[in-house]
């Protein structure tokens, strides 16, 4: 019998209706006391961690819900987190670079509507991921709407509707319908390193997005208060060197040790800097390639690696480096 850890953090599928709107309200008990008594097959225990709505998360809170998996690892065979929708993708991301090489799984699910309502999402949701979580398998997951999605690979792209999540850039790892659990291709047990936990953040990163006109100013606005900044510019990626040219202050923030990624806002497919002359001005720069991750692998990837190193070459080293699948490798392999 597999033993399981429900570790509850709050979010919709936890909230309660109050007078100024929807908010947690409910503690990893009462989450499980809406699941069948008759749990064939595991045992699960819970904690709460936080009970708060994701819009509220924060880095600091990443790190003790990496914590709390670490320090309970040894004795359960998988973990299922109960997380609000809003930042969902940036935590599972986070999670993955300070929890790297599970062998269990690690499995991040909510809802668009709360669990003690009618009409909900949440029990098939919660009762996906502990099916997902007994099985044999390593990793941090997004389980929601009968999808398994890579830790790295998840985006909320709806707000409403309850299959809320897309996998980007990378394949379904599987779905789930009742006790059936269906892969999208043969499992094979992968080659993982030893287990590695390593919470270290720097939380001062910045998230632009490039939009035309953008005044040169705004980059001095930034300059003394982030370490890093990500750039989500246009199509393929590039910076704006005509009417306001951008690359000046660009040259200014990496001369002064800030970490810059140049990401896209163009949710698939990534970023090639080297197609047309405004990626390529950007690029004689030391910047950082951000390939086909999304936005919300970037973030917190950023704050991992400059929690490792102050050194930019270091940075650009573990940025552009693969880890938990968040790059495709052709991707890395083509510049």
């Amino acid at each position: 019998m597999k033993k399981l850890l429900l570790l509850a953090t709050g979010g919709t599928i936890a909230s309660v209706q109050r007078e100024e709107g929807l908010a947690p309200g409910m503690n990893a008990e009462d989450l499980l006391g809406f699941l069948p008594q008759e749990r064939a097959g595991y045992q699960i225990e819970s904690k709460l961690l936080m009970n708060i709505d994701s819009t509220n998360m924060q880095p600091e809170f990443w790190v003790k819900i990496a914590e709390a998996v670490y320090e309970h690892y040894d004795h359960y065979a998988g973990f299922v987190i109960t997380h609000g929708t809003d930042t969902m993708a940036y935590t599972s991301a986070a999670l993955s670079y300070m929890l790297q090489n599970a062998a269990k799984p690690v499995v991040i699910t909510g809802s668009q509507v709360p669990i003690s309502f009618k009409r909900t999402d949440a029990k098939k949701n919660i009762a996906d991921a502990i099916r997902f979580a007994c099985e044999d398998t390593g990793g941090v997951f997004i389980v929601f709407d009968g999808r398994v999605i890579l830790g790295t690979r998840a985006v909320k792209i709806r707000t409403k509707s309850y299959d809320a999540f897309e996998s980007i850039n990378h394949p379904y790892i599987a779905y789930i319908n009742g006790s059936e659990v269906t892969y999208n291709k043969p499992v094979r047990s992968p080659k993982r390193g030893k287990f590695h936990f390593n919470p270290s953040l720097c939380p001062d990163v910045f998230l632009m997005k490039l939009t035309p006109g953008a005044k040169p100013e705004l980059f001095d606005c930034i300059k003394h208060l982030y370490k890093g900044v990500i750039i989500e510019s246009f199509g393929s990626g590039g910076i704006p060197f005509q009417g306001r040219n951008l690359l000046p202050k660009l040259q200014e923030l990496i001369a002064s040790g800030i970490a810059v990624v140049i990401t896209t806002q163009c949710l698939e497919e990534g970023e090639d800097l080297s197609l047309y002359e405004v990626g390529r001005k950007a690029a004689q720069n030391q910047i950082i390639l951000s390939g086909d991750m999304n936005t919300e692998a970037i973030v917190p990837k950023l704050m991992w690696a400059l929690g490792q190193t102050n050194d930019l070459q270091e940075v650009k080293r573990i940025m552009e480096s693969p880890i938990a699948n968040d790059i495709t490798k052709e991707e890395v392999g083509a510049r």
